[in-house]
């Protein structure tokens, strides 16, 4: 099976985009991440679920683990008022690189490879064109992808 064929409709938020709407769309569709695309909807990078958790935590925390156990569960409810105010582009890497992106042609073991080594949820599919930066026909989720490899029970 191809990339083309396990691709499904994905939504997408652009690097300016409000961060706690990022968010919300990530909680209200169940999803492990999301397509960041520039303002030609060509896909720049991935934003997991686990990046607006990292910049919500705080540092401190992250650094020390065993001071999360002092945080009361109310302190803990407004953990993300961190994203008010914010943009995507906030959440992501300062070394932005392209977003994980297969060609149509990509076979699973290719898929499985780029999200291993991008440690990406999931990984955008492009129809190549010719072009530098052909355009996204949707995307492919780790769960998409395990549903299509593991074997049958």
């Amino acid at each position: 099976m191809r990339a083309r064929e396990l691709a499904r409709e994905f939504p997408v938020i652009g690097l300016d985009s409000d961060a706690m709407e990022a968010a919300r769309l990530m909680a209200g569709r169940r999803l492990p991440g999301l397509i960041v695309v520039d303002d030609a909807m060509h896909p720049v990078a991935v934003l997991p679920g686990s990046q607006i958790l990292r910049f919500a935590v705080p540092q401190y925390v992250q650094d020390d683990p065993a001071l999360a156990h002092v945080y009361a569960e109310r302190q803990a409810d407004r953990l993300c008022e961190r994203l008010r105010g914010r943009k995507v582009r906030d959440l992501l890497h300062q070394d932005l690189k392209r977003a994980p992106a297969v060609d149509g042609d990509a076979t699973a073991m290719e898929i499985a490879a780029l999200m291993a080594a991008a440690h990406s949820p999931l990984v955008a599919v492009v129809e190549s064109d010719g072009g530098s930066n052909p355009p996204m026909i949707g995307a492919i989720t780790v769960v998409d992808l395990l549903e299509r490899i593991l074997p049958s029970a």
